[in-house]
């Protein structure tokens, strides 16, 4: 009888650890994050946003470790070598700049880290190798964004473009789909210029552009660097359209740009214009309740950058629960098994649009989804109607 009842005891005790592990069990999120150095722009609100993601996920715990990659690739990778070997962590959102993320994904793919990259490019995630099946992308494709700008310039009759980008991931995906989409559009492109995001002079570029006497003249830069090439094309007097890339898409553009960025058109998350949205628009909704919590806790307005977070968060959101029905948070299998799970999203409604994950498309937006003309009038961003 005694044994009998000391093995119930230890019966009892293995089952209420195992209930006990499964309500504490922790999933670590790592998170690489541009909050100092020339992405800090589009880095703080990144940041902030982390705040408001969730702790608790059904049992499970959800820790968020993060570092600043002070937007140089090299800590980048530094960061995610720590997070790897020091916190196990079961899964990355990370980072704020595209050749930060770019750097980071051999790392990540080697370690069975899954990742989500709050960025635009889609060199993190195409072409699909055994390395970037390990990330997704909450931001709509370039050529996507690129597509609605192009077509617009063409519905208006430009008839030649200006390009000037960053000399990175970004500015150079850019070329390559304003390139091939300017001729599908019968539209001449007739100057193609670089600048690093850290240049304080873009003067030599913006007088070659002018020398091509362009209709229109695309800024194909991230941040705080896309006012530069924009304001001295005014200052040197060009009277042609200007267009922005979904880079700009943050009011400190407006504030640093002034007079000198009035009547720019891009292409971006309707976070911008949210007051001119339907009722109807499914995203519009969880759109304004990340603003309203980010306005609770920070006292300002969030720019469409942190919503690239915020739905990062609500993808691994939908994702950790499946993965944990296969295996245990701090596990290769857990990572495994979450990987599967992001990659099998299907219509999941966020802030910038509606998500459908496939093993060829880690993005998964339409070409509607996150895509709204814009302009900049009185200063204010305002949904583009003509």
């Amino acid at each position: 009888m005694k044994k009998f009842c000391s093995a119930l005891t230890c019966a009892a005790a293995l089952v209420l650890n195992v209930a006990s592990s499964n309500v504490c069990a922790q999933v670590k999120i790592g998170v690489v994050n541009s909050s100092t150095g020339p992405g800090s722009m589009i880095g703080i609100p990144q940041k902030n946003t982390i705040a408001l993601l969730p702790t608790r996920i059904g049992d499970l715990g959800i820790e968020y470790i993060l570092l600043d990659d002070a937007s140089d690739p090299t800590a980048a990778v530094t960061a995610t070598k720590k997070l790897i070997n020091e916190q196990h962590i079961d899964a990355m959102i990370a980072t704020t700049t595209a050749p930060n993320s770019v750097a980071m994904i051999p790392f990540i793919a080697d370690a069975g880290v899954p990742m989500v990259a709050p960025v635009g490019t889609i060199a993190v995630i195409q072409p699909m190798t055994e390395q970037k099946r390990w990330v997704f992308k909450t931001t709509q494709n370039d050529a996507v964004v690129a597509e609605t700008l192009i077509a617009h310039m063409a519905k208006t009759g430009v008839k030649t473009l200006g390009l000037i980008g960053t000399g990175d991931p970004y500015g150079e995906n850019w070329s390559t789909v304003v390139s091939e989409l300017s001729k599908k559009y019968g539209i001449k492109l007739v100057a193609n210029e670089k600048f690093q995001r850290s240049d304080t002079s873009v003067t030599g570029q913006v007088l070659k552009i002018l020398t091509t006497r362009p209709d229109a003249v695309l800024v194909a830069a991230p941040g705080g660097p896309a006012v530069l090439p924009q304001a001295t094309l005014v200052d040197k007097g060009y009277k042609g359209k200007l267009y922005q890339t979904h880079g700009a898409a943050l009011d400190a553009f407006l504030k640093l740009g002034g007079k000198k960025v009035e009547g720019t058109i891009l292409a971006a998350s309707l976070l911008l214009v949210l007051d001119d949205m339907p009722d109807s628009n499914p995203s519009k909704k969880i759109t304004q309740d990340y603003v309203t919590a980010y306005e609770a806790k920070f006292g300002v307005k969030p720019p469409t950058f942190g919503a690239q977070v915020y739905d990062a968060g609500l993808l691994l959101n939908e994702a950790i629960p499946l993965a944990a029905k296969k295996a245990q948070p701090g596990t290769r299998e857990f990572r495994a098994a979450l990987r599967d799970a992001l990659e099998s999203t299907k219509a999941l409604v966020a802030s910038q649009g509606t998500y459908t994950m496939s093993p060829t498309d880690h993005c998964g937006f339409d070409q509607k989804g996150g895509n709204e003309l814009i302009t900049v009038k009185d200063g204010k961003w305002a949904l583009l109607k003509d």
